[in-house]
């Protein structure tokens, strides 16, 4: 355990550390000289723990069980959740290490919700930072460290399988290690299409990257304080939703269409849940806020951009949703609880979970109608396991109970009852915006730093999928002192 837990913080400090040199980059472009030390200094110091973490698992590397693979996971997500906090707090522009810690896990976790009130007045380098740990975060440090330096050896497969969502997981390829080259590669494709996409409508290159980066890790940190309606450009926000919309289904759809698996793809059971969710909640909300806008196509850009914003989890923001009709609130607010397909960047509950809900009761439904006949429940195609429903039934009770946890401990620093559960919601979902005083165009920074770091511990449960957590938790707490 501990040789295997060595060589993964080696590996991911490594990675981290090199990440570094994107934004020491940036700012030598910009002339941001003194800001080279915030990332100059974390880099040599995370190449030199990952020297020293991999000098301590030579030797042979034991197959990874799965409560080990959790207990790995979950502390490497809690390491560079602080250690990427460095260049945050080194620069000054964070009112205080909690401040840092809480950006740093909401950029990796990609919840993309922030203490500043003035993005705009950071260095060019540091906002770049922010939106680079979307980037890094959304597919998964794990998954991208097997993918560039197979390091990890035998168990490489339960590490991904333990950050990666969804209630099944699989192989796109015999390798594992090919698979998260696969995975990353079309990941990085779509970023660089998105970003010259976002240029040629207008915006710089730098603005475009990092729009890019939040929007394919579905973060939500953007380099304007009025997130993407600042740019005030209906073309840019087209390829936001569009790009949020593919950031949200899982990879291994593009694979298949790749690979030329159009059987695949068609019999895909949550692909067809996402697309049966997405166009009459569009279309709903195209109508609520029709008056409010003017005009079908005004009301439909909006509608399409934030239902595209809310279910992958993404947060950007062109207009504040808290000021839409009620009705309207209501169903954004219903699509807290839904996020994006497994095997996405996206998080949430996940539209695969929902769908094996609603074919079970279905199929309940049909055996009160017809009590001897017999009725599979099947995903993709192919009959799915007997214990799935009580899986994903499992997952959904703790995922509320640690929303409602959240919740009490948000109402307990002072939260109204609206703004402390949907807050919790998006904590936990990797939203980024709530309703109330934390809505979208509002902030984090004024909450009591006892509540950032329950919300660091829900963004990053969330992110896990709350068991590699409660594992890890579980864990350091039933150690012998």
């Amino acid at each position: 355990m501990k040789s295997i837990l060595a060589r993964s913080l080696s590996t991911v400090l490594a990675l981290v550390g090199t990440s570094f040199l994107l934004p020491m980059f940036v700012a030598g472009w910009y002339g941001e000289w003194r800001n080279l030390a915030d990332f100059g200094v974390p880099l040599v110091i995370s190449w030199t723990l990952a020297v020293w973490f991999a000098r301590r698992s030579r030797g042979r590397i034991r197959l990874v069980g799965a409560q080990n693979a959790f207990m790995i996971v979950g502390s490497v997500w809690v390491a560079i959740g602080i250690f990427g906090a460095w260049p945050f707090y080194a620069s000054g522009c964070f009112p205080g290490l909690v401040d840092a810690i809480f950006e740093s896990v909401s950029g990796f976790t990609t919840t993309g919700a922030s203490v500043l009130s003035d993005v705009e007045a950071l260095p060019k380098c540091i906002n770049f930072w922010r939106c680079q740990t979307h980037w890094l975060g959304g597919m998964g440090v794990i998954a991208l460290a097997v993918a560039l330096i197979p390091l990890l050896g035998v168990g490489a497969f339960r590490l991904i399988q333990a950050e990666t969502s969804g209630p099944e997981k699989g192989k796109l390829t015999s390798r594992i290690g090919d698979t998260a080259r696969v995975l990353w590669l079309i990941y990085f494709v779509l970023t660089v299409v998105q970003a010259v996409a976002l240029h040629w409508v207008g915006m710089g290159w730098f603005d475009a990257v990092c729009h890019a980066f939040s929007t394919m890790g579905t973060g939500g940190f953007s380099t304007r304080n009025a997130s993407l309606g600042a740019f005030a450009s209906p073309a840019a926000e087209w390829i936001c939703t569009l790009f949020m919309v593919l950031a949200s289904v899982n990879f291994g759809v593009y694979y298949a269409v790749c690979a030329g698996k159009w059987a695949e793809v068609r019999d895909n059971t949550e692909l067809r849940g996402f697309v049966f969710l997405l166009v009459p909640v569009i279309a709903a909300l195209t109508l609520f806020e029709l008056p409010q806008f003017g005009s079908t196509s005004a009301s439909l850009r909006n509608a399409a951009f934030q239902v595209a914003s809310i279910v992958s989890t993404t947060g950007f923001m062109t207009s504040d949703f808290t000021c839409w009709t009620s009705a309207a609130q209501m169903v954004i607010l219903l699509l807290f609880l839904v996020g994006g397909c497994s095997g996405s960047t996206a998080g949430g509950i996940k539209v695969i979970r929902w769908s094996i809900l609603a074919k079970a009761l279905r199929n309940d439904i049909m055996k009160l109608l017809h009590p001897h006949g017999v009725f599979t429940l099947r995903v993709n195609g192919t009959p799915a396991k007997r214990e799935i429903v009580s899986v994903v039934g499992s997952f959904i009770f703790v995922y509320m109970i640690v929303v409602f946890a959240t919740a009490l401990a948000g109402a307990v620093c002072g939260l109204d009852v609206p703004t402390a559960f949907t807050a919790a919601l998006s904590m936990v979902g990797n939203v980024g915006p709530a309703f109330g005083s934390l809505g979208p165009a509002q902030n984090y920074g004024a909450i009591p730093d006892a509540l950032k770091i329950v919300y660091c511990i829900a963004m990053l449960a969330g992110r896990l999928e709350i068991y590699t957590l409660m594992i890890l938790v579980g864990q350091s707490l039933s150690r012998p002192k």
